[in-house]
């Protein structure tokens, strides 16, 4: 148990992340996995900051092994990093930086190392990390049963057929950052050419619907003041895919707290992110 990082190379690249290992682990004992995924501009360490994003508490109390991995950034301390998640984002996007290909090294890693439960490999993201763990969802669904995208939706340029992956999404309807009904915000990004007209949330969620062969419509399983929660099921291999939706939250993560000061909107309390995504994990 506790925190590791690790630096490896891929490609021509160090690349780097930092694993939480609960203290309940036992390594006789197959756990889950969660991947993160932070936002654009962001890194590891500020995801893994518990003040902030509560995963390494959600951790603990759930007892899954948590990996925090960075983006590509052109800076040493790996700080304003971003992935590259198909139309989105940056210097990620701009040089096609292989992040599939070292998320799966990341992976392989992390499994000859401790005890993981392969049916039980989950990604979440925040922002350009939601965006990513579509990608990973796309290309990686031989790996990942579950993804769960806060604030960010579905931009990949391709996305192969494959194995059913569960789809969780979490998004305030006044993002102002990536818009519930597509494009991106004009007070968040000033420089255009940095991201791309964002998918809608709900072409997000159809395209998956479709996916997953999912039956329609859903049913709605949450609903209480600030927010609400749609599920799709008889989906193919037992996925699902589920939308969560608040009212107020702006570009952020439901029950955390905004890493940078100064930002007029507060995260939803209606929901925690974390609360519902292991909910939803923790059904299949």
């Amino acid at each position: 148990p506790g925190d590791y990082t690790f630096a490896i190379q891929h490609g021509s690249l160090t690349r780097y992340y930092i694993v939480h290992v609960p203290k309940s682990y036992r390594a006789e004992l197959p756990v889950p996995l969660l991947l993160v995924l932070h936002g654009g501009g962001g890194d590891m360490q500020t995801q893994a900051t518990d003040e902030f994003y509560k995963q390494i508490s959600k951790s603990e109390s759930e007892g899954f092994v948590a990996v925090f991995v960075n983006g590509y950034s052109r800076f040493k301390s790996g700080k304003f990093a971003t992935w590259n998640a198909g139309s989105c984002c940056a210097a990620a996007r701009d040089q096609n930086i292989d992040d599939v290909g070292f998320i799966k090294q990341v992976v392989t890693n992390v499994r000859e190392q401790l005890n993981i439960d392969k049916k039980k490999i989950y990604a979440a993201g925040m922002s350009n990390g939601a965006m990513m763990s579509y990608r990973l969802a796309c290309e990686m669904s031989d790996v990942f049963s579950g993804i769960a995208a806060v604030a960010g939706t579905d931009n990949t340029v391709t996305c192969p057929q494959g194995t059913a992956v569960s789809i969780l999404h979490i998004h305030a309807q006044n993002d102002d950052h990536v818009l519930f009904a597509g494009g991106a915000g004009e007070k968040a990004f000033k420089d255009r050419s940095l991201v791309s007209e964002f998918v809608s949330v709900p072409r997000t969620v159809e395209k998956w619907v479709s996916r997953n062969g999912c039956k329609a419509p859903p049913k709605r399983i949450l609903e209480k003041d600030g927010a609400y929660c749609d599920r799709y099921s008889g989906c193919k291999a037992n996925s699902s895919v589920q939308l969560c939706v608040t009212s107020t939250g702006g570009h952020s993560w439901p029950g955390g707290k905004k890493p940078r000061s100064g930002c007029d909107t507060k995260p939803s309390t209606a929901i925690s992110a974390n609360d519902v995504m292991w909910e939803f994990f923790n059904r299949k």
